[in-house]
């Protein structure tokens, strides 16, 4: 589904990818895990074409990103929804014109048929008459609630998270991961999480990868990272604890 090949990317003569190579499977959850600044974010933005490699390549379906026109790579986007860090949510919109946005920008679905499926969004994270609300008036785990509503709406075949329980209690956070987790079994489809959390790694994934000065130092199951012979790897993992999952 995702392949990327010997990525690298600097900024300014600073390597923040240094020869990035993964591969994605279609239909699984891969969290790319690690510490502040490791590059985590600008390989995420290379996964949907915001940035370009200075050398390498992102494959989405054997076709490589990076050489497209913007017109092609818009047709590429049309397979991803995304939730950014703190939701992204428009202020000026309510929570049912979010969850709409992306239906009437890239739809010719008529408006009875658009609210019928914000509503159903909606209903699958588990909101439900919030239609008229707007951001102010909900909470940090309604806000990424109501982000993976927008994420979905178009039926993606693939979601990418950049840190989605960011600014969350742990509570919260693991109500967050569980429901990533739900939606994901219910529609089988790619997702993509960036995350420093490996409580929330370790609950969904079924494949993750460990970034260090932009390389990747692990990659495996979450029981295969465990027992990785890697120091890096356990450091980052040795503060961690794999406890039981919220359900929602």
């Amino acid at each position: 589904m995702i392949r990327i090949e010997e990525l690298h990317k600097s900024f300014g003569g600073q390597a923040v990818l240094d020869g990035i190579t993964l591969h994605i499977p279609r239909g699984e959850i891969f969290v790319i895990m690690g510490g502040s600044g490791e590059g985590k974010t600008v390989l995420l933005k290379h996964i949907i074409g915001l940035l370009l490699p200075d050398r390498g390549g992102v494959f989405v379906d054997e076709v490589d990103i990076c050489r497209l026109s913007r017109a092609e790579l818009r047709g590429v986007r049309k397979k991803f929804g995304m939730l950014f860090q703190g939701a992204a949510l428009f202020d000026s919109m309510s929570v049912g014109d979010n969850v709409a946005f992306p239906l009437r920008e890239h739809t010719r679905l008529k408006e009875p048929e658009v609210r019928a499926r914000v509503k159903a969004r909606l209903a699958e994270v588990g909101l439900h008459g919030v239609e008229h609300k707007f951001p102010s008036e909900l909470s940090g785990g309604m806000s990424k609630r109501v982000g993976l509503a927008r994420a979905l709406a178009l039926e993606p075949e693939i979601v990418l998270f950049d840190e989605p329980t960011t600014g969350l209690d742990p509570i919260m956070s693991d109500v967050i991961n569980q429901l990533i987790l739900d939606t994901q079994k219910r529609h089988r489809i790619t997702f993509v999480i960036i995350s420093h959390d490996v409580k929330g790694a370790f609950q969904m994934a079924d494949r993750i990868a460990m970034l260090h000065k932009g390389r990747v130092v692990g990659q495996g199951t979450p029981a295969q990272m465990r027992e990785d012979p890697n120091p890096i790897v356990q450091q980052f993992l040795a503060g961690s604890s794999q406890g039981p999952v919220v359900r929602v």
